[in-house]
């Protein structure tokens, strides 16, 4: 069976459009172990939790962003399928909004760094296919519905 793992892909819109026209900024964390590679944050389903209750109990772990400072984006959810040490591994991944452009980000032991960035930013860091893929789903379907 499948470990299962739930997130959040977190943007904020920035309030003056930068050189290359993005208004949308991704936050990645990098990992402290292993390759260091830079994902939203998430983490496997705990006994009692719902797939969304666990991606908001890890954002608030991993990156220190309460529930009550995100407005998660409806009809949006990814699930991505992929062998993580060998074995197989699916990740959901819901949409969320920061409230404050400038929330305080507070990592936990899990991570090393983070970063906001573009789209073209974060699928560069972003090494797997998977998570570019659904980087570049979200942003257009963001971008889908602000026309």
């Amino acid at each position: 069976m499948a470990l299962r793992a739930c997130g959040l892909i977190i943007f904020r819109r920035c309030p003056v459009p930068k050189v290359d026209n993005s208004t949308i900024e991704f936050l990645l964390l990098q990992a402290s172990d292993g390759i260091h590679h830079w994902t939203p944050p998430k983490g496997h389903v705990e006994p009692g939790e719902n797939d969304l209750e666990t991606a908001l109990r890890e954002t608030r772990e991993e990156a220190g962003i309460e529930a009550a400072q995100l407005t998660i984006i409806e009809g949006f959810r990814r699930e991505l399928n992929y062998v993580a040490r060998k074995k197989p591994k699916t990740v959901i991944y819901w949409l969320a909004e920061v409230k404050d452009y400038d929330v305080e980000i507070r990592l936990s032991h899990e991570h090393q760094a983070y970063r906001w960035l573009g789209l073209n930013e974060a699928c560069q860091l972003a090494q797997f296919n998977e998570m570019k893929a659904a980087l570049q789903e979200g942003h257009q379907f963001l971008c889908s519905k602000a026309a």
